[in-house]
């Protein structure tokens, strides 16, 4: 039997895990990391909310890949999108942008909900209310599991 020596305890970098889809690449990946690492205010209320409707069976991921998008908050299993706007989501420009985007997210299967960053700072238990509401009026993404 031959034991095979290794020298050396230089690590090397690990390379991003196998991509689930063509649309989320390292780029997305790296800026969704980025984008985890410097939320809002309003951003880190909603992920703190959100975390505790796992107890009613919903999982949440922040600043998650969607297809080309990068959205605020998934709920993978009821393929719901859950957004936070500011004041610059009212400029008509943007407004488009959003209305464009929700299409297309909507057209790959999501369903998305825009919530005011007011909202989620003054009013939390009505965003956790509506939050709730929606996902359980969703079927399951992926069928029951065995």
């Amino acid at each position: 039997m031959k034991i095979k020596a290794t020298t050396g305890t230089s690590k090397t970098p690990r390379p991003h895990r196998e991509r689930r889809s063509p649309a989320r690449t390292a780029l997305h990946i790296d800026r969704a990391r980025e984008l985890r690492q410097t939320e809002t205010e309003s951003e880190q209320a909603a992920w703190r909310l959100l975390r505790t409707l796992k107890l009613d069976g919903f999982k949440f991921r922040r600043q998650h890949p969607v297809g080309q998008y990068i959205v605020d908050f998934c709920c993978p299993q009821r393929h719901l999108v859950v957004e936070l706007d500011g004041s610059v989501h009212g400029q008509p420009g943007q407004a488009k942008r959003d209305t464009c985007r929700d299409t297309r997210l909507e057209n790959m299967g999501y369903s998305v909900a825009r919530f005011s960053n007011g909202m989620v700072l003054k009013a939390p238990e009505v965003f956790v209310a509506e939050v709730l509401r929606l996902a359980w009026s969703l079927p399951e993404a992926f069928g029951s599991q065995p």
